[in-house]
């Protein structure tokens, strides 16, 4: 998943999640972290906000079905939508296999 906007991720249980510039995140997009974290599988999140859209790419361990992975995160963060809002999710790419 590529694009522009508001990016937040959570590395490591070290750092909290935050903006690449340092600022401190909106709840709900912590919120959206915490959830995509809590989902059974997943090894990585990030969240892009853009005016009425959020997107979400998350990345399994070897032993996870991307689609059941995306389908249950889906469901984990479905009490944060919004009416009127897009919420767009997907599989991100294994940094390892990323092109240079």
């Amino acid at each position: 998943m590529r694009g522009t906007g508001t990016f937040a991720r959570m590395p490591d249980d070290r750092e909290r999640p935050g903006l690449p510039n340092g600022k401190e995140l909106s709840p709900r997009l912590r919120r959206t972290l915490e959830l995509a974290y809590g989902v059974e599988g997943v090894v990585a999140a990030r969240v892009w906000q853009w005016p009425g859209r959020i997107a979400v790419g998350v990345r399994g361990g070897t032993a996870t079905s991307p689609p059941d992975l995306v389908r249950r995160v889906e469901a984990a963060v479905a009490g944060l939508r919004e009416p009127g809002e897009t919420w767009d999710f997907g599989i991100l790419e294994d940094s390892a296999n990323a092109p240079c």
